[in-house]
């Protein structure tokens, strides 16, 4: 079987954007606005100028990390079974992360999350098979913006069974969360040998690491949590707007992560990512959805893969208001050109709007987009030798093959079959059923799948510390009590 696959660049234009970059941390260099990675730097022999803090890094230091950097790992889900293979062309899915907003009607009216949305999207993530791994998708409004990091974590874990992708806010709310996912792990040795959350790290454009951001990033490193580079460089706005050169600095910036990372802890865990954007300079926005956002990605994951480094884009997204054609076809493009390139994990199911809000009837939809992309990437398969000369000449001019047992062996291997939010009946039919359009049907399957049991495996104790751990980080910022506790309802039985 050939597996059908994207690459955007030729393999010597790779090698030059590698090299392109390694020139521009030797000079210009990367900014970084922490004090213990400056010291790292320095002792591994790069220049750093404490006034401007600018670190000025040599080639060699960056081949030398580079060479560390493992080219897989496993994440693991809530019963310590691997999940998700980051490395070679393997493609998981997980929604879209950090959403401000909810979609709640189907005018584009938007309003900000509370936990019930959150813990509405976990069980949705849940009982959507296509979907891999959970994600922090939205940040509650009912609880102190400075816990809201860790809040949306401490809800998941309490509904979820995948593995999750989040992030931090501020460098203490990261060793609350890493406490919360040892305690759902088992204990802090057992997280570190059975992952289950990815972290992601974000540099600010251009070449710059903030002081928070490069913490979150030592601090995976050092407790063997997996990292996420995730890059943004803005075509034409604080990245040269052709799209090779946005490569370049995306590359630039996620090496600069690396040296970081890997001094800190060589062999740890990470990933190649990012969120690149191509700037519209008609409306002044980052349209997710534009062929040269997803084309700067397709460049980047081969960057990524040269390397040899896991790797992650944010595709899959729209940045249209509402559920209609603009977001189907932008989302669908996204989803599937990220995964012919073999991205190991794309983010962004159920997110519109410039990924700043999320959409529960764009999270099913986007469901039968991912499992349209994954039958894509399996290709064709053959399944018998001679192809079909001799099963032709058996069946004749009639053509019957719905009795024939070839066709009962590999009808379920061949033909996938979506769930009933697409429509593949025959008109009377659709208007026998109310003429409903996909978002109406998606609507109606969000309420079957919300009445699918829990897939927790918390124990008691464990609900209760995580409760304990995120009410005292709620009390630091004036909450006494958290919006949600965990009730018998989903506790699994003693």
């Amino acid at each position: 079987m050939v597996r059908p696959k994207i690459e955007v660049l030729e393999k010597n234009r790779v090698d030059q954007i590698i090299d392109e970059a390694i020139q521009l941390l030797v000079d210009p260099g990367v900014r970084v606005h922490n004090t213990e990675a400056q010291r790292m730097l320095a002792e591994a022999g790069a220049r750093v100028d404490r006034e401007t803090q600018v670190a000025y890094v040599p080639q060699v230091i960056i081949e030398a990390c580079l060479k560390t950097v493992p080219g897989e790992f496993y994440l693991y889900d809530m019963q310590g079974e691997p999940a998700i293979h980051y490395g070679g062309d393997d493609v998981h899915f997980d929604p879209g992360s950090a959403g401000i907003a909810i979609l709640y009607d189907s005018i584009g009216s938007q309003r900000p999350p509370v936990s019930s949305d959150m813990i509405k999207f976990v069980q949705l993530v849940e009982a959507l098979p296509e979907l891999d791994a959970q994600s922090t998708c939205m940040v509650c409004d009912d609880v102190p913006k400075e816990i809201g990091d860790l809040y949306r974590l401490y809800l998941a874990l309490n509904f979820m069974s995948k593995p999750i992708i989040t992030g931090a806010f501020r460098i203490d709310t990261w060793w609350v969360m890493k406490e919360m996912l040892a305690v759902a792990r088992g204990g802090e040795a057992e997280l570190v040998e059975k992952p289950l959350a990815v972290f992601d790290v974000c540099p600010s454009p251009p070449l710059l690491w903030s002081d928070l951001t490069c913490q979150n990033l030592i601090d995976c490193a050092r407790t063997g949590i997996p990292a996420e580079l995730v890059s943004m460089p803005l075509a034409g706005a604080t990245a040269p707007v052709t799209l090779a050169g946005a490569v370049v600095q995306h590359t630039a910036e996620n090496l600069s992560g690396v040296v970081i990372h890997q001094l800190a802890s060589p062999g740890a865990p990470l990933v190649w990512g990012g969120s690149p954007a191509a700037f519209d300079m008609r409306k002044g926005t980052t349209p997710m959805g534009a062929a040269e956002t997803w084309l700067i990605d397709a460049a980047y994951v081969q960057v990524g893969k040269a390397l040899g480094i896991p790797t992650h884009v944010y595709m899959g997204m729209s940045d249209a208001k509402v559920v209609d054609a603009q977001c189907g076809l932008e989302s669908m493009g996204g989803a599937l050109m990220a995964a012919l390139m073999g991205a190991n994990m794309i983010s962004g199911a159920g997110m519109l709007d410039f990924e700043s809000a999320l959409s529960f009837e764009k999270l099913v939809l986007d469901a039968e987009i991912i499992a349209l992309a994954k039958r894509t990437i399996r290709g064709v398969a053959i399944r018998e030798e001679p192809l079909a000369v001799e099963l032709m000449r058996q069946v004749g001019h009639q053509g019957d093959y719905l009795s024939q047992r070839h066709t009962k062996e590999w009808f379920r291997d061949e033909l996938s079959n979506p769930s009933n939010v697409i429509d593949r009946g025959s008109l009377d039919a659709w208007i026998a059923g109310g003429r409903k359009t996909s978002s109406q049907r998606a609507a109606e399957r969000i309420e079957v799948l919300l009445q699918e049991p829990s897939h927790t495996t918390l124990s008691r104790e464990e609900r209760r510390e995580l409760q304990r751990i995120t009410t005292l980080a709620a009390n630091k910022f004036g909450m006494g009590e958290l919006p949600f506790k965990p009730g018998e309802d989903i506790m699994p039985a003693a």
